[in-house]
């Protein structure tokens, strides 16, 4: 009844949506261009295995790999931001101009450095979610109280303790929420490599099917690739209540 209640409207939103489209795309009669959503989920069950277990993994790899390595290199520099105006003037212009740059045009040179190997989708996996992740994490570690810092420096504080006990704190909000930008981010990342240059992955299998004109094949890992975002948005919020129990007590 809860999930009814809090849903409810999204379910039913969802519902008509699909309806407008098997509509549309039966009366439309070419399933080549317009796969009913009917037609996507048989292909889909028709194709779970190869999937599921061939082309997932691949994805998932290029995902967890991308994202392990913008969260290490992302929080390193917002600190490192934080702490050294040199760095900050050095580094905010350069990261927020990485940003203009479009990531479908920069993949094919990622292809051409690496190779059709597993780093060239990684690296567009990290530009695309290096982003979030670090400006987040920056405004989050600015946005600590500077009272309470300065209470905690007058009884004797550390820059450590107050990093620990103040900013930390502040940031993991906003932390967060940039993760959950970069998750979902992540999969589009992921997608776009595989698209332009691979032979393994969900968006590889969705290109390939493409060629064989088969509509309801290209949706079929696109549905995947949703659910995939759906499961990493949900385990990061998990992962959110269970280390900021604080917060939902306020």
């Amino acid at each position: 009844m809860n999930v009814l209640r809090k849903y409810g409207l999204s379910l039913g939103f969802l519902f008509f949506l699909l309806a407008g489209w098997e509509w549309g795309a039966r009366l439309y009669g070419k399933p080549f261009i317009l796969p009913s959503p009917s037609g996507v989920l048989d292909r889909l069950w028709e194709l779970k295995s190869i999937l599921f277990i061939s082309h997932l993994p691949a994805t998932l790899a290029i995902v967890v790999i991308g994202l392990l390595l913008s969260l290490v290199f992302g929080v390193s520099l917002s600190v490192w931001m934080h702490k050294s105006g040199i760095a900050r003037k050095a580094f905010f212009p350069i990261l927020i101009a990485s940003q203009t740059i479009p990531i479908i045009a920069l993949a094919p040179i990622f292809v051409l450095w690496f190779g059709y190997s597993v780093w060239s989708k990684v690296a567009v996996t990290v530009l695309i979610t290096f982003f979030p992740i670090t400006v987040s994490t920056f405004d989050g570690l600015r946005s600590a109280d500077s009272h309470l810092k300065e209470v905690l420096r007058v009884m004797g504080a550390s820059k450590r303790q107050v990093f620990l006990k103040v900013e930390l704190p502040a940031a993991l909000p906003h932390f967060y929420s940039g993760l959950k930008v970069a998750v979902t981010l992540s999969v589009i990342g992921a997608a776009i490599g595989e698209w332009l240059g691979a032979d393994a992955g969900l968006g590889y299998f969705s290109r390939r099917m493409m060629t064989q004109f088969d509509g309801a094949g290209v949706f079929a890992p696109i549905v995947v690739l949703s659910l995939l975002g759906v499961v990493l948005f949900w385990l990061v919020g998990l992962l959110e209540k269970m280390t900021m129990k604080w917060r939902r007590i306020q």
